[in-house]
C-alpha cells in the first residue's frame, strides 16, 4: 500500500467534490431524481456524518490497536433520521470540507502506522489499510453519484432540447 498515494486521492477529492457542488443552488440541491435516489444535498450530509462517525473514527479505533466494538453506524437510516434533505447546502459543504481538513490533518500527523493491523469484531476482520482503502473508494463511489446527479440535472434544464448528440450516457 502507497500512503502517500492514498493521502492524496484523498485531498484530490476534495477538489473534485468541490467542483462537481459548484454552481448549485439549494433547490436544485434537494431535487431526487426518482424517489429512492438521493439528492445532491443528501449525498454532502451523508459524506459529512461518513467522514467524522466513520472512515477516520474506525480508522483511529484500528490504529490505536483497540479492538472494542466500532460504534454502530446507521447511513442508510441517517437519511432520513438526520432530514438530509431539509439541511442547508452551503452550510453542509462547508462543514464536510471542514472535517475533511481535520482528516487529512490527522492522517498527515500519522507516523508508521501499522496498516496490518486488524479489528475483529462479530461482523468480521477489517485491516487499517483496508479501512483507508476502503475510504477512498468510497469517495469515488460518491463522486460517480454526484456526476449521475449532475448529469441529471443537465437533462432538465437542457429542456425542450436534446442532448443525445453528446453521446451515449
Amino acid at each position: 500500500m502507497k500512503f502517500e498515494t492514498l493521502y492524496q486521492e484523498l485531498r484530490n477529492s476534495i477538489e473534485m467534490i468541490r467542483s462537481l457542488l459548484a454552481g448549485i443552488s439549494q433547490e436544485e440541491a434537494q431535487v431526487k431524481p426518482t424517489p429512492d435516489a438521493w439528492s445532491i444535498l443528501e449525498v454532502i450530509c451523508h459524506l459529512y456524518d461518513e467522514e467524522r462517525e466513520d472512515f477516520r473514527a474506525r480508522l483511529e479505533n484500528i490504529l490505536r490497536g483497540q479492538n472494542d466494538e466500532l460504534q454502530v453506524i446507521n447511513p442508510q437510516g441517517w437519511v432520513t433520521e438526520r432530514k438530509y434533505n431539509e439541511q442547508n447546502f452551503d452550510e453542509m459543504q462547508r462543514k464536510f470540507f471542514a472535517e475533511r481538513v481535520k482528516s487529512l490533518e490527522w492522517l498527515q500527523d500519522l507516523t508508521n502506522a501499522d496498516w496490518n493491523i486488524a479489528h475483529t469484531d462479530q461482523y468480521g476482520s477489517v485491516t487499517s489499510g483496508e479501512m483507508l482503502s476502503a475510504w477512498i473508494a468510497h469517495d469515488n463511489l460518491h463522486i460517480r453519484q454526484l456526476v449521475e446527479l449532475r448529469r441529471a440535472r443537465i437533462e432538465k434544464i437542457t429542456q425542450p432540447y436534446l442532448i443525445e448528440y453528446a453521446g451515449e450516457w
